[in-house]
């Protein structure tokens, strides 16, 4: 009987010298998340503050350099897509980025200030291809056959390199493709506000270049 108590209360001793001995679990490190290759940067990577310069869209087939200014996160319907712009020689441009694998670039220089009137349309004909969803709806515009493609709410977060909290914004967004061209058109309509229109040609990623202020 005596040797059996001495027995467990040598387990019981050795289990608590392995308690005050045991090691703390190690806590989880904290993740790291990949940052770009500032080398290499994508048209996904753009943010405001960098310079972006796009090969021969400049006037006169010069290259377009502007520092981006103001940052655009836009979700329409299950899209969504950024856009950053700043001043190229006293005008604003803007670049489009849609998709993270198969990328899509889009560049604004037009200097025209568009209103649906000079794309040949009404109000009522925008309410009239937003209730039918039609792909074969169409309209004609600067020589060429402008497509429905999408019309829905959209929402917008816009920052600024001036820093202060991100602007939201509400609208009611119409998008066309040009048929047999690289062009794209977008309608806004925020609520109380007129619309506007933005025109857009598509370029290929690769001839863009983007620099990041160390």
């Amino acid at each position: 009987m005596t040797f059996t108590v001495e027995a467990i209360l040598a387990v019981l001793f050795v289990v608590v010298l392995m308690n005050i001995f045991k090691r703390h679990p190690q806590l989880p490190a904290t993740p790291s998340y990949p940052q770009p290759d500032l080398a290499n940067l994508r048209p996904t990577d753009a943010r405001a503050g960098d310079v972006i310069s796009v090969a021969g869209a400049g006037d006169n087939m010069s290259d377009l350099d502007f520092t981006a200014d103001r940052y655009l996160s836009c979700r329409a319907g299950s899209r969504t897509w950024i856009e950053v712009s700043g001043m190229y020689r006293e005008r604003r441009v803007a670049m489009r980025v849609e998709n993270a694998e198969d990328v899509e670039v889009w560049l604004r220089t037009d200097p025209r200030k568009l209103t649906i009137q000079d794309l040949g349309l009404s109000e009522e004909d925008l309410a009239e291809m937003d209730e039918r969803q039609n792909p074969a709806d169409s309209f004609g515009f600067d020589n060429s056959d402008w497509l429905w493609r999408q019309s829905t709410e959209a929402t917008a977060s816009r920052s600024d390199q001036a820093g202060g909290y991100p602007q939201q914004e509400s609208f009611y967004y119409w998008e066309f493709r040009e048929q047999n061209g690289s062009g794209l058109l977008a309608v806004r309509k925020p609520q109380g506000e007129p619309f506007s229109v933005s025109l857009y040609r598509q370029i290929p990623a690769a001839d863009v270049t983007i620099y990041r202020k160390s």
